[in-house]
């Protein structure tokens, strides 16, 4: 019988497989954690700019917490009973959400973030896909000192007015009992993937229309690494922290995905053609006796 090992390998069943790209994006924003905390060089990038804004963000759930929590608690008890509380803190982390987006996140920490971002390429050896859009030092010791400045716009994430508009239009999803809250954080969440690997694009230099296609060919995908994004964000004092290490996340994805772009197609293997008289000669018998005839 014909050993298995020979069988074409099954695709996945598309449920298993939905699942599994699912868990793949949405691991991403996790790895980029582990990948910062491991990598001392990327601290400075967030002591000498974020931390600033750390401490203000902190100072703006402060005051949420200390003047709207309690009296939205108080509404949200009236139809969600003892679950209330949730509700009520992911309302509250929303709206600060919203506003440290609208007053911080566009202006102050973008530049962060593409310097995170392209630092990771260059680890991950794509110095050739970044070095037409900014300086590189390459005698530098690593890859936060090689990053020059930019000769072209450099953008992580485009100030999206539309983004912040929807914030604020979800955001009464969490009076919604048990689904409003998972509901708000998924579908804001797939929004903010979209924007996951807009630095990509510039980098290679895709139009608008080539973008909306690589968006839709992976909004799956998108959408549960926003997700994860998304519930990190929420946390507080630390989104600025979690806004890099998720950058750091989308660029570890990037530079999977363009190591198997540039990686050569597998050769086919060569035909083997195989003659009548070896087809018909059985391999338990004997070889046929030599004759030595020219003719």
């Amino acid at each position: 019988m014909e050993s298995q090992s020979h069988l074409p390998r099954r695709p996945l069943p598309r449920p298993i497989n939905y699942v599994s790209r699912a868990l793949i994006a949405a691991s991403y924003p996790l790895r980029g954690i582990w990948y910062f905390l491991r990598h001392p060089i990327y601290y400075p990038l967030f002591l000498s700019r974020l931390l600033p804004l750390s401490i203000v963000s902190f100072l703006v759930y402060a005051i949420l917490f200390t003047f709207a929590f309690l009296p939205q608690y108080a509404f949200l008890a009236l139809f969600h009973g003892w679950g209330a509380w949730v509700n009520a803190v992911v309302l509250v982390l929303g709206e600060g959400l919203v506003i440290i987006q609208g007053l911080f996140e566009g202006f102050f920490v973008d530049e962060c973030r593409v310097d995170v971002f392209d630092a990771t390429l260059l680890d991950k050896g794509l110095d050739s896909l970044v070095a037409p859009h900014r300086l590189l030092f390459p005698d530098a010791p690593n890859s936060v000192k090689k990053l020059g400045k930019p000769t072209s716009p450099a953008v992580y994430q485009p100030w999206s007015l539309v983004q912040i508009v929807e914030l604020i239009v979800f955001l009464p999803l969490n009076l919604i009992p048990y689904v409003g809250t998972p509901a708000f954080i998924i579908i804001t969440g797939a929004r903010l993937g979209t924007f996951a690997q807009y630095r990509w694009f510039e980098l290679r230099g895709l139009t608008k229309k080539e973008r909306k296609k690589e968006v839709r060919s992976r909004m799956w995908e998108y959408t549960w690494f926003g997700t994860i994004a998304m519930l990190l964000q929420l946390i507080p004092i630390l989104s600025f922290f979690f806004l890099l290490t998720s950058t750091t996340g989308s660029a570890l994805w990037t530079a999977k995905l363009e190591h198997q772009a540039r990686a050569p197609p597998t050769p086919a293997a060569p035909a083997i053609i195989v003659s009548a008289d070896a087809q018909e000669h059985d391999p338990d018998e004997p070889p046929p006796p030599y004759v030595d005839n020219p003719v």
